[in-house]
């Protein structure tokens, strides 16, 4: 119970810290923009890479604990309860976010609430085989580094920094596109309180980011086959 504990409190803080950067100094003028938020996503998941990797492995998003499970890193019977603690944790951590945002006097000037999307959903107007394609790639590119740093050849203490910056990196280029999803659970934390498009279009955001996890995590076992994993 303990390490689906961790998981949901470190998806409370990556929809927290994350979503929150967006919705709430993203948009606002002098605000930190497109690379702030970038920067947040990847802050919350090396702050809590070194604070429950140990625990539970700091997955945070069942795009990961599923794409883990088909490069055969992770138990079968682990990977429900951690998808279900995920997504609770997330949508605790849009909950603060939505107490806080419905709370100020102007908040409906402050933008969107940080949920994904394609078409009018879309930031720059994407449509749905833009989302696919880049949530797919992006998410099979994730997990492929997921995979090599968590290797027992790599260089110990420095895998909680690189999944941080590639997440960071992942959210520059696909920003602009569906707002960043490549975590299920991150998409449908934000939905649950806006409703409307977004949940006619979460769909996507589990189907695209649990193919691409499968798919990277499979390119690596691939090509790291017959060394120590």
């Amino acid at each position: 119970m303990k390490k689906y504990i961790a998981e949901l409190i470190g998806t409370m803080w990556l929809v927290l810290g994350g979503c929150g950067s967006a919705v709430f100094a993203c948009t606002v003028d002098n605000g930190i923009g497109y690379l702030g938020v970038a920067f947040a996503f990847g802050l919350t998941v090396i702050s809590m890479a070194y604070a429950i990797g140990h625990i539970s492995g700091c997955h945070l998003n069942p795009a990961v604990t599923v794409g883990l499970f088909a490069g055969g890193r992770f138990p079968s019977k682990e990977v429900l309860p951690y998808i279900i603690f995920q997504t609770v944790g997330g949508i605790i951590g849009a909950g603060i976010i939505y107490l806080i945002y419905t709370n100020s006097a102007g908040y409906e000037k402050l933008g969107g609430f940080a949920t994904n999307g394609y078409g009018a959903g879309s930031p720059e107007g994407y449509n749905m085989v833009a989302a696919l394609v880049i949530e797919i790639v992006l998410t099979a590119v994730f997990l492929f580094v997921i995979m090599g740093v968590t290797s027992k050849k790599s260089s110990p203490g420095f895998a909680g920094l690189a999944i941080g910056l590639t997440l960071t990196l992942i959210h520059l280029i696909s920003i602009p596109v569906t707002n960043t999803s490549v975590n299920p659970a991150r998409s449908t934390a934000m939905a649950v309180f806006t409703g409307g498009l977004p949940m006619q279009q979460l769909w996507l955001f589990w189907v695209a980011p649990i193919i691409g996890g499968v798919i990277g995590a499979v390119a690596y076992k691939f090509v790291n086959s017959g060394d120590p994993e």
